[in-house]
């Protein structure tokens, strides 16, 4: 900790934010301390972390200290970390909340996820360098130049060399462990064209595919879930995550919506959203923030909300006056229908074509008949007769 110094937490001229994520807990080596609850931002060339509380109690490390990072998971209680190996702290450093320290470490805790971003996007950092081709200040830049300057370019030669014996490494792990799995890599080529065909010969309505086949070939295609689903752990628990969560909500639900006559309540985006993410499960919450950020996004769906409260996903190219006709023309075609008889007739749940027929009602297509036996609509004879 005695490396950290500290700043107003503004960025300097050529110096870049890159990332930054809240709810983060700093530990002086294995210790805590007081600094347990702020923001950690990731420039081109410092980690600068501010207090949620009192903003101005803001410092800063020079990435050019950090040695190397190490990835902590989480545990039971224990949130995920990142381990920050550090150099000796110069003797020109400027203050800072201490003075001494007897680590040489200190470890990230990140209470709102958010880590496995932080450490890619710190990874790159440290891998490009940037802060040495475009200096900020002199501050930044006093270790560089002298005596103990060449001292230190010998230590970073063996960092660098330790840190490729660990990639070498970890590469040699890697292919161990999917050696098993080169067969599979084989396979798979082979189940991708077979899904594509799947999916023509469904789009085409050509072969001998039956109702009941393509049914239940949907089914196994829905069943293989999303490949890489977006997480709390990789984009954090604020505006990011839910932004990269209806993007990823746009590219699942076009085609069900197309299927679906372009709408479809939120309970049933809920449940056909989570069966594909498997065990990575969204929150109503969590999905009803993403949807609202749907049209802002300029995303091709829109999330509505009926005078009644009921939620639902539609495209943005469904048109209210067309469902509105179709209901009318459905209902004039029986005399009358309950919302119950008219869901069966059009193939969709009872809620939503309640939804509809009280949108006709209410712009004034369909009247009305509310009794013992049930809610029962009617074409507006003073609207369709003169």
């Amino acid at each position: 900790m005695d490396r950290f110094v500290w700043t107003s937490g503004l960025l300097e001229i050529n110096e870049t934010l890159v990332i930054q994520q809240r709810g983060v807990r700093i530990y002086d080596g294995e210790e805590k301390i007081k600094f347990d609850a702020g923001t950690l931002l990731l420039s081109t060339h410092r980690l600068i972390w501010r207090d949620h509380k009192n903003h101005e109690c803001c410092m800063a490390i020079p990435l050019s200290q950090i040695v190397l990072i190490e990835e902590q998971a989480a545990g039971i209680g224990k949130s995920a970390k990142i381990v920050v190996h550090l150099h000796t702290a110069p003797p020109n450093k400027e203050p800072g909340p201490f003075q001494s320290s007897r680590n040489s470490y200190i470890k990230l805790s990140f209470k709102e996820h958010g880590q496995i971003e932080f450490y890619r996007r710190l990874s790159e950092e440290m891998t490009q360098r940037r802060w040495e081709n475009v200096p900020v200040s002199q501050s930044l830049q006093t270790h560089r130049g002298s005596q103990p300057g060449r001292i230190r370019a010998v230590g970073i030669v063996g960092i660098e060399r330790k840190l490729e014996e660990k990639r070498k490494e970890t590469d040699k792990n890697i292919s161990e462990a999917f050696e098993d799995l080169s067969k599979l890599m084989i396979k798979a080529k082979e189940m991708v064209e077979l899904s594509k065909s799947i999916a023509n010969k469904i789009k085409d309505k050509q072969g001998d595919i039956t109702e009941d086949e393509t049914i239940r070939f949907k089914s196994y295609l829905l069943s293989m879930g999303i490949a890489n689903p977006v997480t709390r752990e990789t984009y954090g628990s604020g505006t990011q995550y839910h932004m990269q969560l209806a993007k990823q909500l746009a590219g699942i639900l076009q085609v069900p919506l197309e299927e679906r006559g372009g709408i479809m309540s939120l309970t049933e985006v809920y449940c056909l959203v989570n069966r594909a993410r498997g065990m990575e499960l969204l929150s109503p919450e969590d999905l009803v923030n993403a949807c609202k950020m749907l049209e802002a996004l300029k995303l091709p769906l829109r999330l509505r909300v009926f005078d009644s409260g009921v939620m639902v996903i539609e495209l943005q190219s469904h048109k209210e006056e067309e469902m509105v006709a179709s209901a009318l023309e459905t209902v004039s075609e029986k005399g009358s229908l309950t919302s119950e008889e008219f869901a069966k007739l059009v193939g969709m749940s009872v809620l939503l074509a309640k939804e509809r027929l009280l949108l006709a009602e209410k712009m004034g297509h369909l009247c009305r008949d509310d009794s013992v036996e049930g809610l029962r609509f009617y074409p507006n004879l003073f609207m369709t007769q003169s």
